[in-house]
């Protein structure tokens, strides 16, 4: 998670949360200080917390807490989401299970009807019981537009309360791959706190002091930090025998990369979340730092990184011309160079590994491609693009000059050196690519508007479904602004009515999914609206000094994800706070 920039642009920062959501404050030159001889902690704002009871986090906010708005999913507190409030069900990316988490079960009990049932003795932290009618209410909001989920009412008809523990969901078409999706990432609010509040304090009010049903509750926070206090009466430690273990969870706010390297450094972080250049020397060396591989790439992956080119500018609206910028990117060199490996090539499909079983592999074979400039210059001629005033840069089959610009955040020295070897390789075969690096928010302004020639981006995390993937890939149609999907404006009624298939393939039905997703592949490959690169990776440092038995690739460890980035939690970060142990005591 590039965190840094999910606090600046609310609804338009959802469309670049890119590398820190898996790009991650990246490649900024981080401290190399030796370790200190204490686990010493950032000093306490507004009194100490004992070292031994407390878990201090880094890497989500680069900014004070602003709100604990659980709807307002690009900025809340860290914690507001998986600490507070918490979802239906839990998801598991590895294993791809759901595990019953506020509902005690959910079924689909006609093709067109779900029917869910909630726990027995859950709480909200004020003591008043949670009952189907927060259920109901929660989805209810959604009526209102500024919603973040009121598209779910096109095909969502009712949402009634059968009983107080049971829900009974009517749709009009049944979307499963959505629906699956909204079980995990839908966080639950109590309705005796909510109902009155107009739909701008439901979407832009801070929502101070919020009551959850989660394991923790506010306890403070200042302009460096987000400290949450473990509460008592937590429903999963009695109906679940799991209990977090830390008392305390401070989240430090990120000045830099190289504050968080010298605080991990100096054991005043316990997990850092933030992408740290170098971490391969630091997991090797005496430094006490652990990864979740203990071998390259040593992070989990967490969203795919993408070339986008503008389809609807010259000559990035010719699909042959897209196939040769893809040949000619020397990716293994971005992964090796420029991150150490501590990122991963991507598939040419795009997938993240924990969809390779949907990955069509004869499609890839015939139709898929790595980095060949003998071919992209091929392709080229092939195409009609040939160097006719002979300055080593090819002219369009009618003449025309050919200039293009690759823009990707200033700051972002990650990906700034990434697109200096995407304009190097382009170059290489006769194609006149130059990086830009404007202020992001210009950036995003060009991005959404559609005037930029080539952008990389990347903010689509892991998910249940790959729906989601295609869903931002082929979504139309397209608007004069697109905010959160399909940048490249790339347009086959075909491909989106595959993505819309896709919704309706039913979640156990594995086979079916293949089958939609082969042919959505076979035109991605043959049309190149995207041209994915490499696995931003789920950037993740630990240290043993004050908490052990972290997630780990090591047989017998935890295999959650280990991060508190924001939607992660409901996707086994909280799972990882029951499995951690005090190193002392």
């Amino acid at each position: 998670m590039r965190n840094r920039v999910r606090i600046l642009v609310p609804l338009l920062a959802a469309g670049l949360v890119a590398a820190c959501s898996g790009g991650g404050g990246a490649g900024e030159p981080a401290s190399q200080a030796p370790p200190g001889a204490d686990a010493t902690a950032p000093p306490a704002a507004g009194g100490a917390f004992p070292r031994n009871e407390t878990l201090y986090t880094s890497g989500t906010q680069w900014g004070p807490p602003a709100n604990w708005n659980p709807l307002r999913e690009w900025d809340f507190a860290t914690g507001t989401k998986g600490l507070v409030y918490e979802t239906l069900f839990l998801y598991d990316p590895d294993a791809d299970t759901f595990t019953p988490w506020l509902a005690e079960s959910g079924e689909w009990t006609g093709d067109k009807e779900y029917t869910l049932t909630l726990r027995q003795g859950v709480t909200w932290s004020d003591g008043k019981p949670l009952t189907a009618d927060d259920v109901v209410f929660t989805f209810e909001l959604g009526k209102m537009e500024t919603v973040p989920y009121h598209p779910m009412w096109t095909w969502l008809s009712d949402a009634r309360a059968v009983d107080a523990r049971t829900v009974k969901f009517t749709f009009t078409k049944a979307n499963y791959q959505q629906w699956a999706n909204n079980l995990y990432s839908r966080p639950i609010l109590p309705k005796h706190l909510w109902e009155g509040r107009s739909e701008d304090e439901v979407m832009n009010g801070a929502n101070e002091r919020p009551v959850g049903t989660g394991p923790y509750t506010y306890h403070s926070h200042d302009q460096d930090r987000m400290v949450w206090v473990k509460r008592d009466g937590w429903w999963a430690t009695k109906a679940l025998d799991k209990e977090v273990k830390p008392k305390y969870i401070v989240d430090i706010v990120n000045s830099s990369n190289e504050v968080a390297m010298g605080l991990l450094l100096q054991k005043g972080l316990d997990l850092s979340t933030n992408f740290l250049p170098g971490v391969a020397n630091l997991v090797k060396g005496n430094f006490g730092i652990k990864t979740y591989y203990p071998e390259a790439p040593y992070m989990m992956s967490a969203n795919t990184a993408w070339l986008v080119p503008n389809t609807t500018k010259k000559p990035l609206d010719d699909p042959e011309f897209r196939k040769a910028i893809a040949f000619s990117v020397d990716t293994k060199k971005i992964v090796e160079n420029v991150y150490g490996n501590l990122v991963k090539a991507s598939n040419p499909t795009g997938l993240l590994p924990q969809w390779d079983k949907y990955v069509d592999q004869d499609v890839v074979g015939r139709l898929g491609f790595s980095y060949d400039p003998a071919r992209a210059k091929k392709l080229l001629a092939d195409a009609g693009y040939k160097d006719t005033d002979g300055d080593g840069f090819v002219e369009t089959p009618g003449g025309g000059k050919i200039a293009l610009k690759l823009m990707v955040p200033a700051g972002w020295t990650d990906w700034m050196e990434a697109s200096r070897v995407i304009s190097a390789g382009a170059k290489a075969v006769g194609i006149n690519v130059e990086p830009d690096f404007p202020d992001y928010n210009a950036l995003v302004d060009a991005r959404n508007s559609g005037t930029f020639d080539l952008v990389l981006n990347n903010e689509k995390q892991l998910a249940n479904t790959p729906w989601l993937y295609y869903d931002y890939l082929f979504r139309t149609p397209v608007r004069k602004l697109q905010t959160t999907v399909n940048f490249a404006r790339y347009e086959n009624e075909k491909a989106w009515a595959l993505t819309q298939r896709l919704d309706g393939v039913g979640t156990d039905d594995v086979e079916g999914m293949k089958r939609v997703t082969s042919e959505l592949q076979r035109i991605q490959l043959e049309d190149m609206p995207v041209i994915p690169l490499w696995y931003n990776g789920l950037w993740s440092q630990t240290t043993d000094v004050v908490w052990k038995n972290w997630p780990s690739s090591v047989p017998g460890a935890p295999k959650h994800a280990p991060t508190v980035w924001r939607n992660w939690l409901e996707m086994g970060g909280v799972l990882m706070l029951t499995e951690i142990q005090p190193v002392a005591g």
